[in-house]
């Protein structure tokens, strides 16, 4: 079954207009989902819409209200929102371009949709713009409504498609200034700087590839449900032993060693990978 969109509007650069659909990145198929139970019967626990007045109520006698004074409400109407909205609101409107590197990561709120074109007419212009943002190295700063409220959001070209990623407005992150002052500063010897560039040079990730990173509580979580519903005991599974090092430089030394140790065991591999190139290249010159 094809994936529902998200959102559908148009991509505004300037007098451009792209009309796309958004599709959720983030997958939902992996999460489990806890409820709540009641301890002594294990009955799910039900939310119940109550007024202190009068008691339960149906969602067709909920509206929306802003408390402007203490237990003083103004209401707010769906059909007075729309009055508020223009046909921008219906469009993600680029604000303009920006290095690739421009934005900390920091910023990123955790939801990404694929923007893809919207109909055949969207089809070329939809292209042109992904394949420009693509040979420039650039991403784009974007404004778009969407779940009730404006987002900043910044597009970004992933092989032959667009990206769209929500951001926090800056006034939304809490600066690096308020937890300064809790770090005293450190003056490290010159030895130590260098085990610690040698650890972290030792323990570079050459072909790093986010896929074999696995939701190992996930993994286990599944494991505690099948065994709980087959009646099985969970039994404690066993920490693994961490050497005891107090002083700083012996902890730094053992992790360069293992780091080291660890880096050999892969480099056969690595090695095997090279000549096999080497040797490919070499079968084709001596073709030509």
């Amino acid at each position: 079954m094809a994936p529902r969109s998200s959102w559908k509007g148009f991509l505004k650069l300037s007098l451009v207009s792209v009309p796309v659909k958004a599709f959720t990145a983030n997958n939902t198929s992996e999460v489990i989902r806890l409820n709540q139970l009641h301890a002594d019967c294990h009955s799910r626990v039900k939310y119940k819409k109550v007024c202190p007045e009068h008691g339960e109520l149906a969602s067709d006698e909920i509206l929306s209200g802003y408390e402007y004074t203490k237990d003083q409400y103004v209401v707010i109407d769906p059909d007075e929102l729309s009055k508020l909205r223009t046909k921008t609101d219906h469009a993600v409107s680029i604000s303009g371009f920006i290095a690739q590197d421009a934005i900390d990561p920091m910023y990123l709120a955790g939801r990404t949709y694929y923007l893809m074109p919207d109909g055949v007419a969207g089809g070329r212009p939809y292209a042109l713009l992904q394949q420009g943002m693509l040979e420039k190295g650039v991403h784009a700063v974007a404004r778009v409504v969407m779940s009730g409220r404006e987002q900043l959001v910044v597009l970004r070209p992933v092989e032959n498609l667009l990206t769209m990623s929500v951001l926090n407005y800056a006034k939304s992150i809490k600066g690096i200034d308020v937890f300064r002052d809790d770090v005293d500063e450190q003056d490290p010897s010159k030895e130590e700087m260098k085990l610690a560039h040698t650890l972290i040079q030792a323990s570079m990730l050459e072909d790093f590839d986010l896929a074999e990173y696995k939701d190992e509580y996930v993994e286990k979580l599944t494991k505690l449900i099948q065994l709980k519903v087959e009646g099985q005991e969970v039994v404690q599974a066993p920490d693994p032993e961490e050497p005891k090092i107090i002083n700083l430089m012996d902890a730094l030394k053992k992790s360069v060693a293992e780091a080291q140790a660890n880096s050999k065991k892969m480099a056969p591999s690595v090695k095997t990978g090279k000549s096999a190139t080497k040797k490919k290249a070499t079968r084709k010159k001596k073709t030509g």
